[in-house]
């Protein structure tokens, strides 16, 4: 192996460690939401609303930064695709937040929309510091009714788990593409045994 395919690899590993890191953490919280609320699911756990997203992350995190109704300066300003191309689809105007780990999220409540998460996470596992590019440090993920985490794709809605055949089609649809909002790519780590193969 050449030095700059070692560098690569490295890099790859660690920026899976951060994102297993934020995973652990966002999943410890939804059983402890349903855990104190006796509830079997999140919905029944009170997250029913926007403002119940956000208190989710606000009592379940220590909050080091509020970016109200903003992605900036929680996140970086602009993301890119694997391609290098720009990406679209991701900024709504909800509120953002960096946790102590130095992660930011942005919480977005869509149970009962177009999927069939509770909420949509914008993870960028380091906050606003480089490379800002999706499937390394930025992910959508979607944190679904009985507190999984798993991949999401806009105008679907899946039940978690997916089936790994699932997880490849959003993979192969939305990964890499313009207007993908950081989707696709956090199911294929999940498919590949938290390895980062693309």
């Amino acid at each position: 192996m050449t030095v700059p395919s070692l560098m690569q690899n490295y890099q790859r590993q660690s920026y899976v460690t951060q994102l297993h890191k934020v995973y652990n953490e966002i999943q410890q919280a939804a059983v402890s939401q349903m855990n104190s609320k006796n509830a079997i699911n999140l919905i029944e756990a009170g997250i029913n609303s926007q403002t119940a997203a956000n208190n989710f992350i606000k009592d379940n995190f220590k909050v080091v930064q509020t970016c109200t109704n903003a992605l900036t300066p929680c996140f970086a300003s602009s993301y890119k695709l694997l391609s290098g191309s720009a990406l679209s689809g991701h900024g709504a105007d909800r509120t953002s937040y960096v946790i102590a780990s130095g992660a930011s999220i942005r919480p977005g409540y869509y149970y009962g929309s177009t999927y069939g998460s509770v909420m949509n996470l914008l993870i960028d596992i380091n906050g606003p510091k480089g490379p800002n590019i999706v499937g390394r440090d930025l992910f959508n993920i979607g944190l679904y009714p009985n507190g999984m985490l798993d991949e999401i794709e806009y105008g679907t809605v899946y039940s978690a788990p997916l089936t790994k055949e699932q997880r490849d089609g959003i993979y192969t649809r939305k990964c890499n593409a313009a207007g993908s909002a950081a989707m696709g790519c956090f199911g294929k780590i999940l498919n590949d045994g938290w390895e980062m193969n693309y």
